[in-house]
């Protein structure tokens, strides 16, 4: 990918009017190549059909909703792309609702309504994001931590991550987690 124009964009809402209003404002930063689907099957009908480089997702969709249309394509064997990102879009901005879309493998967050600054802050974070993506048994996403925490003592559970503790102290949830 050279440009923004370069970019294939799937917008993923069931309301008209919001696909309306995202494809105005794609197209306003030269991103022309968008795809619309108002239901989740639409939109993997059109994921299969050809490469997908973004999803914007709605959360609140039916039958199938967009938290679990984001663990479809992270988590289905035939999912035509595990690892495109996926900004999700709603008004509920909840902590708990942050919690189950991160949980979910979204790459992204985006509060409703919507600003042209913040999609594209978001867009451009989606797209030159590099944290790997992680697999365990429940979950499947780009890693959760953004960066490693200043001063952060542990409990460590990654081979990577760096350690400050000394011999003489330990953490608590360190012991839970070698027992």
């Amino acid at each position: 990918m050279t440009s923004l124009s370069d970019l294939h964009v799937l917008i993923v809402d069931d309301s008209r009017q919001m696909r309306h209003v995202l494809r105005c404002l794609l197209r306003a930063v030269g991103i022309y190549a968008v795809s619309e689907a108002e239901t989740a099957n639409a939109a993997l009908a059109i994921m299969r059909a050809g490469p997908v480089d973004l999803v914007l997702l709605d959360w609140k969709m039916a039958p199938i909703d967009g938290l679990s249309f984001a663990r479809i394509v992270r988590w289905s064997p035939t999912s035509p792309n595990p690892y495109v990102p996926i900004l999700m879009l709603t008004a509920h901005t909840e902590a708990s609702r942050v919690a189950a879309a991160r949980d979910a493998g979204v790459t992204g967050f985006v509060k409703k309504p919507i600003s042209a600054r913040m999609l594209f802050d978001r867009i451009s974070f989606a797209l030159t994001d590099t944290r790997m993506f992680v697999r365990t048994e429940d979950f499947f996403g780009p890693d959760r931590r953004h960066g490693a925490i200043k001063g952060y003592a542990g409990p460590f559970r990654r081979s990577t991550d760096a350690r400050t503790e000394t011999a003489e102290t330990f953490d608590v949830d360190d012991l839970r987690w070698s027992a």
